[in-house]
């Protein structure tokens, strides 16, 4: 097992740029702690992956032979915060299932979501995901203890100007701060809701990795609008297709958001010297 626990050079300094210097240590006892939660969980762990937040390994619960997986994160407050999101969707059948948490380990463990293809690669229809954007503001956010949607705003923004330095984000930075403060309804977001990270369930999109916080709820809708648009009336379109069919969207703030973001999506993207439509879109709207 200790091999397959083994984190990839690659993978470790993604790790690093995202938690700092700490996450070497946390790399190098990982083999242990793995090996730990295997041996208390009851599990066989049978294939490793993860990029730049976690490591993730595919298990086999010993019990009934169960697929599942084992989540872990160098940063026990994520991994908190994750679990706390999953508890209050609990019952949501579009949200992945939380079986087992130890947070002050960094470590979920979550059912398997069977075929489990990306979107990304499968690709979407409006109408499937509004159903899941729709459930996933609809559950009460009454003593569900996470931070606020500014937080995580002014995180990626943080994480933004560390991949690419040179790319400003003042402006965009400013605008954001406005949304996150005009008063906007509070509901338990997402905010990491993209095509990659919701799978193809038994009975539809099923979201997994939430960077969970409470604010405005139309956060969510931003890489739904911007995918795959590659100029302002085609943007328009896609939001007005899924403000008419998510219940309590407002299609001015999605395009507020899709702007004060796009810097957030564009920037390493430029950094890595694409030249595609999508991208110069983003950063026509980004106003770089």
């Amino acid at each position: 097992m200790s091999a397959l626990a083994a984190v990839p050079e690659e993978v470790r300094e993604k790790l690093v740029v995202r938690f700092g210097p700490g996450a070497r240590a946390w790399c190098a006892q990982l083999p242990g702690l793995v090996d730990a939660l295997a041996g208390r969980w009851g599990l066989a762990v049978r294939a490793a992956g993860g990029g730049g937040t976690a490591r993730v390994f595919r298990c086999e619960r010993l019990a009934d032979g169960a697929a599942v997986w084992l989540k872990l994160t160098p940063d026990p407050a994520v991994a908190g915060q994750e679990a706390a999101a999953l508890r209050a969707w609990r019952g949501v059948p579009s949200v992945v299932r939380l079986l087992e948490a130890d947070a002050g380990a960094g470590a979920l463990l979550l059912a398997d979501v069977a075929p489990g293809t990306a979107l990304r690669e499968r690709g979407w229809r409006t109408a499937e995901v509004a159903g899941l954007l729709g459930a996933l503001r609809s559950v009460p956010v009454a003593g569900v203890a996470l931070p606020p949607l500014a937080e995580r705003v002014e995180f990626l923004f943080g994480l933004t100007g560390r991949r690419a330095p040179g790319v400003p984000t003042a402006d965009a930075r400013a605008l954001a701060r406005e949304l996150t403060g005009d008063g906007a309804p509070v509901a338990l977001v997402h905010g990491d809701l993209h095509p990659a990270n919701v799978l193809l369930g038994p009975d539809g999109p099923v979201a997994i990795d939430p960077r969970a916080c409470l604010g405005d709820p139309d956060f969510d809708l931003v890489d739904w609008a911007l995918d795959g648009v590659t100029d302002r009336a085609a943007l328009t379109a896609r939001i007005g297709e899924l403000a008419a069919l998510v219940p309590g969207a407002d299609a001015d703030r999605v395009l507020a958001w899709c702007r004060a973001t796009a810097v957030v999506i564009a920037a390493p993207r430029l950094v890595a010297g694409r030249r595609d439509a999508g991208t110069l879109f983003l950063r026509e709207l980004a106003g770089l």
